[in-house]
């Protein structure tokens, strides 16, 4: 391993002003009915694993002013390539979109529209593994070691056994539909940065990478050293779900999906089974582990397509959520918001977790919803909630009262949450810079008394402090 500075870890400045939106585009909204797949359900039916509702490209596109009103700033998009399942991880074509979801033009227009009003959209990258129809694995099952591709796989034996055989190939987790491609194949290699090289060239803000962790380093950096060349600003963020030193050296990737954030925040705010020492210690290891610059650009989530949704872990008990949120919207990094989540979705472990987008507003939760756009707002509007320092102020555990001021020149933004039932005062001594503070929530005025801010905090429940910024 060689050596390395990480004052010189440089991701993309305009990642830590993203608020991203994750979509699932199989399931945020039908634009287009004439390509819906054979035997789409109602769009109120329950997901399961194998089945269709028909959203699209277009769907997303449609709603893209909604995006924008939420403050939202980025898009995350599940795969969106030639693939035969809902979810679109069983490749059958890296370049082409899958027909269900529109055409080549269509996500050219996609992130044209998203561009015109200066949303970043970021694409999934499925490298490690195909679906059993993608062509090369299909030219293997057909002309058996006499394959072309025959190399482009570890194929144990010969005829190829296909599900729901036992896999006699090296596949994702045993799964057989889902055969591993060998990326140190230099002709996997060659089609892999072929196929990156087509879809940057096309005006993506960044890649994320789906199980990366299974795929060489050197791949990567290769693979890290295309991209930006064609795109220096270009975002790369690995779906690594523990610690991703590895891979944060400045010379793979820009940022992963902070899992270990939601894991701190579930134990915490969610589940309650974690002190406010302990899970102010797990933050600071936590931003301990990868250079600062990567710290500002982590893609801070509290759920995903791959987790229940956050409100239904809470037990609908709202306080659990609203305190998470004002922490992932106020804390170091770039929060992303899972499509449904702002308005108050449920569901369980995958696939119930990815449930159709819901778009009849009377089954919204327009508080929730509000909830998410004051704090979007905030954070879009503040320098230090961006680029800030963090200083923490407060670890309380008898009182249950966790704060931290964020800082960025001139500007002060002090959070403060108290899950204790009862209400609370928190004093925050501040110098004479400070005159007053403003809630961020209410737009309520707090002078500063005796050379402090006595702010009085509601029982379960957290306050937004700023000075130095006009709200």
């Amino acid at each position: 391993m060689t050596d390395f500075d990480p004052a010189e870890f440089s991701p993309p400045a305009w990642a830590r002003d993203a608020v991203f939106y994750q979509i699932f585009p199989e399931r945020f909204a039908n634009g287009d009915k004439s390509n819906d797949p054979q035997g789409v359900e109602d769009w109120n039916a329950a997901p399961k694993g194998n089945n269709f509702f028909g959203g699209d490209l277009q769907g997303i596109i449609d709603h893209l002013g909604y995006i924008e009103d939420l403050g939202a700033n980025a898009i995350y998009l599940n795969p969106v390539f030639a693939s035969s399942s809902n979810h679109k991880y069983f490749t059958s074509d890296y370049l082409k979109i899958d027909p269900a979801f529109g055409t080549t033009e269509l996500f050219k227009t996609l992130v044209d529209a998203c561009h015109a009003r200066q949303i970043r959209i970021v694409i999934d990258g499925v490298f490690n593994h195909t679906g059993v129809d993608h062509w090369a694995f299909q030219d293997i099952v057909k002309n058996g070691p006499d394959s072309r591709y025959a190399g482009w796989y570890n194929i144990y034996s010969y005829p190829v056994s296909l599900p729901p055989n036992k896999p006699n190939y090296e596949c994702w987790w045993n799964y057989g539909r889902l055969p591993k491609l060998m990326a140190e194949n230099p002709e996997v290699k060659e089609y892999l940065l072929k196929v990156t090289e087509y879809w940057t060239s096309m005006g993506i803000d960044g890649w994320r990478l789906d199980v990366p962790n299974e795929v060489p380093h050197e791949f990567w950096k290769e693979w890290r050293t295309l991209v930006k060349s064609i795109n220096s600003d270009c975002y790369i963020v690995g779906e690594i779900w523990d610690n991703a030193e590895a891979w944060l050296r400045g010379d793979e990737f820009d940022a992963v999906m902070n899992y270990q954030f939601r894991d701190a925040c579930l134990k915490f705010f969610c589940q309650e089974s974690i002190s406010v020492a302990e899970f102010d210690r797990q933050l600071s290891q936590l931003r301990s582990l990868y250079p600062p610059s990567a710290n500002f650009v982590l893609q801070n989530l509290i759920g995903s397509h791959d987790t229940e949704r956050y409100r239904t872990l809470c037990g609908k008990k709202t306080w659990k959520e609203k305190l998470t949120i004002l922490f992932q919207m106020t804390y170091l990094g770039a929060p992303m918001v899972y499509y449904g989540d702002e308005i108050g979705m449920e569901g369980g472990k995958d696939p119930d977790c990815r449930r159709p987008m819901i778009w009849d507003e009377k089954k919204w939760d327009k508080d929730l919803q509000n909830f998410y756009r004051r704090l979007i707002a905030l954070r879009n509007k503040s320098q230090a909630l961006r680029r800030g320092s963090i200083t923490k102020l407060v670890v309380d555990d008898k009182g249950e009262v966790y704060a931290f001021v964020r800082r960025h020149e001139s500007e002060n933004v002090f959070v403060l949450f108290n899950k204790n039932e009862e209400e609370t005062t928190v004093v925050i001594p501040v110098d004479e810079t400070i005159v007053e503070g403003t809630d961020a929530l209410t737009g309520n005025r707090l002078a500063r008394t005796g050379g402090a801010l006595h702010c009085t905090v509601a029982g379960r429940a957290g306050r937004v402090i700023v000075s130095g910024i006009s709200l």
